[in-house]
């Protein structure tokens, strides 16, 4: 196993406002906090984030420590804040004025009716990065509209396009739309930071959950854009090249990505059917791609014979692209996973790091995942409040 690198420390210094719920703003935020973000995460005093109470473990859920709270919040301190309560919206307004970044994924109109939005409070510092992650954006006939995952999932397209002609529109098994919009919010957040630098001032960023999975869809929009074509659900293939998706050895499934010519020979090879290469329905690519089912007949005959792990070191040393199908359990063991320390021990829990690594050191999260309001003291005494009015606010219902 190779040495751990040292955390990473981009983003030390900077303050992150963290007034998200479930996935999308929190993933955005938590990938600001594994680069040394002083990340603060605001919660109602009633419960905190919905995902506090949401997780395969029903005893975590009861502590408001679920387990998809845990997989997004770690490297975050907690407080409480009622941004109903009129005093708690006054202490809220000086933390912001102390505040790099805020992030929130309320519907829109949420703050302004607060009186928290963007216009609002830049006055109190027009430093501020604001991020409003949404699930159509700001703007639009149905930005007004509630969106989880699975809302966007079915209005990009992307349900349509996965699964096969039979169970096509599919759910991906993920919630993808929500961590692209996260990856995109820490992203742009990013982005807005560096111009700050040069120009002095804050900036407002609206993310659309929508806009962001229809930017990440690559080949199955530009297809239609560009060449009219619209994608078609086809399981387990790849719609680009043939021989090119999932096969059944002999003890589960391998994909294999013959796209080139080459890896094409190789794979014939390796399976010693090279017979194939003189077969006009298999010649040249286009060729291939209209004769997929029969060519995928003839492989899967031969993938049969034997196991998935010896296809996979045979062909991967051929130099043809080919991995195994595996569990989320087995990737997780996985030498390769393992080696690049992705999976960090962060007290009694382990989380995903961002998946990728400096030269010199490594996203980390500083901290477990906060218990709500844990950091009140903390945090609110750097905005010069004594334990006397902590205990006023308190009574109070602010925080």
């Amino acid at each position: 196993m190779s040495a751990a690198l040292p955390p990473a420390r981009q983003l030390e210094g900077v303050r992150v406002l963290d007034l998200t719920n479930i996935l999308s703003g929190p993933y955005a935020a938590f990938q600001l906090a594994l680069l040394g973000a002083e990340v603060i995460k605001v919660e109602r005093p009633d419960g905190g984030d919905l995902a506090r109470r949401l997780g395969a473990d029903p005893a975590l859920n009861e502590q408001l420590m679920g387990t998809s709270f845990l997989a997004q919040n770690a490297g975050k301190k907690s407080v409480t804040i009622d941004l109903k309560n009129e005093e708690g919206r006054a202490l809220f307004r000086k933390l912001v004025a102390s505040a790099d970044v805020l992030i929130e994924n309320f519907r829109p109109g949420v703050m302004e009716r607060l009186g928290l939005d963007y216009e609002a409070i830049k006055a109190d510092n027009p430093r501020l990065v604001y991020c409003a992650v949404s699930g159509f954006g700001q703007e639009g006939p149905l930005s007004g509209n509630p969106a989880y995952d699975q809302i966007i999932q079915g209005y990009s397209g992307v349900m349509s396009i996965t699964g096969d002609a039979e169970s096509a529109p599919l759910r991906v098994g993920y919630p993808l739309c929500d961590t692209l919009g996260g990856l995109l919010a820490a992203f742009a957040i990013s982005s807005a930071l560096f111009a700050r630098e040069q120009t002095g001032e804050g900036a407002f960023i609206d993310v659309s959950m929508l806009d962001a999975t229809i930017s990440a869809m690559g080949w199955a929009v530009s297809n239609f854009l560009i060449a009219g074509v619209e994608a078609q659900p086809i399981g387990n293939q790849n719609m680009t090249a043939a021989p090119s998706g999932a096969f059944t050895a002999s003890d589960g499934q391998i994909n294999v990505a013959a796209n080139k010519q080459e890896q094409f020979v190789a794979l014939c090879r390796v399976l010693d059917v090279e017979c194939l290469l003189d077969d006009p329905r298999f010649a040249e690519r286009e060729a291939r791609k209209r004769h997929r089912a029969e060519l995928n007949a003839e492989l899967e005959a031969v993938f049969a014979t034997r196991s998935a792990a010896e296809w996979e070191a045979d062909l991967n040393r051929a130099n043809v692209p080919a991995g195994r199908i595996l569990t989320v359990p087995q990737v997780l063991s996985h030498p390769q996973v393992v080696q690049r320390g992705l999976i960090q021990q962060i007290g009694n829990i382990r989380v995903a790091r961002s998946g990728f690594r400096l030269g010199d050191s490594q996203p980390t999260a500083s901290y477990p995942p906060p218990e709500l309001g844990e950091h009140n003291t903390a945090v609110f005494e750097t905005l010069g409040l004594d334990a006397a009015e902590l205990t006023r606010l308190r009574e109070a219902g602010a925080i």
